[in-house]
């Protein structure tokens, strides 16, 4: 069903309560239903956000004449069963990250999209954060010369008190949780999109507090998942490319991107997980004393939203899958990107269990 209006279900209430939702409202979409495991958790969404219909199977949802496309929200565990049945009920489909549990995975999810003819994208919404934005352009336009390092820095966490966090599924492998692919993943993304096909990735992971609490039994338990990575790519056209994160530095640092080049450097800070609204990017020349903050221009801020600092970048990411539904076409980043970024976490985990240098495709 593509009506003049285009139509979303969302599969999932809480990111996707907190931005999905309301990005696709107010980029003037109509949204029927959301659905969630837990009837209590959809009826609340939905009755906040002005929402007729709920669904505790994704299934249901899935199969609405009503909707033209799916958002799922959930975690990546359930990515690849809801994609598949999504483009095959005729869905265009937007998925959160991390993308899946595997290469295998997405390959599959990527597939069945294209097999069916579906706009299929995955929401690595920071390439369209004003900071990602103009150093992607700046990079094209040769302001720095050929790039030929960048290195990311994200330090961030709470003080650790005497109980433990609640087990949740970001701590569980099973269930596709980690830094890496939670934050890791949206850098790679945006690594990839100014640099091009990753080569090579070695990397080490590491869970440095590694007690949970469960909420049933109140006994401690154990994630299985990394809270601190050092990762290093190895670009096609020769850049290299070194981040270092943790989930457990207290006090938190925010991050830093450092992108070096034969004729100078570029650099954006910010002060938490994601990129604000207002974050700048600084450069120097070769020759330079320091660096010199660049002026934004209003193209790289088209949207003002300030009732979720991530709703400005998610909304551009929306227009660009109502465009590709509207074309006929995927729009990067597409199923396609989230293959290439699954295909380098599973990389980075072989070799950090193996100590070997990855090569990817090989």
């Amino acid at each position: 069903m593509t009506t003049d209006q285009l139509s979303v279900g969302v599969i999932g209430v809480g990111f996707g309560a907190t931005v999905h939702v309301p990005a696709f409202l107010s980029e003037g979409w109509r949204v029927p239903a959301v659905s969630s495991r837990r009837e209590e958790r959809a009826r609340e969404a939905a009755a906040k956000l002005g929402i007729e219909d709920v669904h505790t199977d994704w299934r249901e949802l899935v199969a609405r004449p009503d909707i033209d496309a799916v958002a799922i929200t959930t975690p990546p565990a359930a990515h690849r069963e809801i994609a598949v049945a999504a483009v095959e009920a005729g869905k265009h489909v937007l998925c959160e990250k991390p993308f899946a549990l595997s290469a295998a995975e997405a390959a599959a999810m990527r597939d069945a999209a294209a097999t069916h003819g579906r706009t299929a994208m995955i929401a690595h919404e920071f390439r369209f954060a004003p900071q990602r934005s103009q150093i992607a352009d700046l990079l094209a336009e040769g302001a720095i010369g050929a790039p030929e390092l960048a290195t990311v820095e994200l330090l961030m966490g709470r003080p650790r008190g005497d109980t433990p966090a609640p087990m949740a599924w970001g701590a569980q492998a099973s269930q596709g949780g980690g830094l890496l692919g939670a934050l890791g993943s949206h850098f790679i993304d945006g690594l990839r999109h100014w640099f091009g096909d990753v080569e090579e990735v070695s990397a080490r992971l590491v869970t440095r507090v590694p007690d949970r609490l469960d909420r049933e039994s109140g006994s401690v338990v154990q994630a299985d998942t990394d809270d601190t990575f050092a990762l290093t790519l190895r670009f096609a056209n020769g850049v290299v490319a070194n981040m270092t994160a943790s989930s457990m530095v207290a006090p938190g640092l925010g991050g830093r991107i450092v992108v070096t080049g034969s004729e100078g450097v570029l650099t954006a800070t910010q002060r938490g997980p994601n990129p604000e609204p207002d974050g700048v990017v600084l450069l120097g020349k070769a020759g330079d004393r320091g660096l010199t903050e660049l002026e934004m221009p209003e193209r790289y801020r088209p949207i003002e939203d300030d009732r979720d600092h991530r709703l400005g970048a998610f909304r551009l990411l929306v227009r660009e899958f109502e465009r590709g539904i509207r074309e006929g076409t995927s729009p990067a980043p597409s199923f396609e990107d989230g293959l290439a970024c699954q295909q380098i976490l599973d990389a980075a985990r072989e070799s950090s269990s193996t100590g070997r240098v990855v090569r990817i495709g090989s």
